[in-house]
């Protein structure tokens, strides 16, 4: 929120309750105190704000309830999808292919749950075995070790993508179950995209284009944008990464310090190549002879 108030009142204790008013305090520019009331009326209102949280809460859950039934009925399942889980691959000429997974928990999109994965036994842009790599992967780690992060198998899955990514999906499904000898029971669909790259129907493996309602139409469009933001990211930061890793890392002088401090000061690699050699020997550490020498090695790249 952007407006602070001079006391906030929790029902328990916290740590580094102190060192918490006094950042809030500077944010504020005046006295914000966090108070923890033990009786009376301050105790109360406390009380009645947990309780109309509560409520809040009851009513979202009994909202996302009511998709995932809808969900169900429209897809056709012979249970409540309450794990959904969505792929979606990036790549860029063959460069950092990686993919993203996103989950929704009954109705819920659990974007601490996004898991991103380095794609490793394809070499070429070929999103669909991208695909049944990432898939296949996801699926053992929850049969191999049921308590890592990766939890429970998911009852549904939604491929960013149309009907070569659903084989790809149930391709990898089947090779896992042929593997263990477990019938996995998870189905597959698509989400089709139209010229402007946003949602315009799921599909079914036979191709079947599947009519849902406006709200869960709503739901699977953001289920798609997250998980589609987790690989583009993911891509991004592997490639800013390496970029950073070329370019400053080999330079003798600069250490993670230094780097670090560049990084902070211009924002990125293309910056510190703009910049001027005054403006480097700015930064704490960088004298005039290291700025050019850095000013030197990064217009060879």
């Amino acid at each position: 929120r952007s407006f602070l108030p001079n006391k906030i009142m929790i029902k328990e204790d916290i740590e580094d309750r102190e060192l918490l008013e006094i950042w809030l305090t500077q944010m504020a520019e005046r006295k914000v105190e966090i108070k923890v009331p033990q009786k009376g009326e301050k105790l109360r209102l406390v009380e009645m704000a947990e309780n109309n949280a509560k409520i809040t809460l009851k009513n979202k859950q009994k909202s996302n309830q009511h998709i995932i039934v809808e969900m169900k009925e429209a897809l056709k399942l012979d249970k409540l999808p309450r794990k959904i889980e969505c792929f979606d691959i990036s790549n860029i000429s063959e460069t950092y292919m990686v993919a993203g997974m996103c989950v929704m928990i009954d109705g819920i999109i659990k974007k601490n749950l996004s898991r991103r994965f380095k794609i490793k036994t394809v070499f070429m842009q070929d999103d669909p075995r991208c695909m049944e790599e990432v898939v296949e992967r996801r699926l053992k780690h929850s049969i191999d070790n049921k308590d890592d992060g990766f939890g429970t198998l998911p009852d549904l899955i939604f491929a960013d993508g149309g009907i070569t990514q659903i084989r790809a999906i149930l391709t990898a499904i089947h090779k896992v179950e042929k593997e263990t000898g477990k019938e996995l029971k998870i189905r597959v669909f698509g989400m089709v995209k139209n010229d402007k790259h946003r949602t315009r129907a799921l599909i079914d493996e036979n191709r079947n284009e599947i009519q849902v309602s406006e709200e869960i139409f709503n739901l699977i469009t953001q289920f798609q944008d997250t998980v589609h933001d987790t690989a583009i990211g993911y891509h991004k930061f592997l490639r800013d990464k390496s970029m950073t890793k070329s370019a400053l890392d080999d330079i003798k002088g600069v250490g993670t310090t230094k780097k670090a401090l560049l990084l902070k000061k211009f924002g990125s690699v293309e910056k510190i190549k703009e910049a001027s050699i005054d403006e480097i020997a700015q930064v704490k550490g960088i004298n005039e002879e290291l700025a050019k020498n850095i000013k030197e090695e990064l217009s060879k790249n």
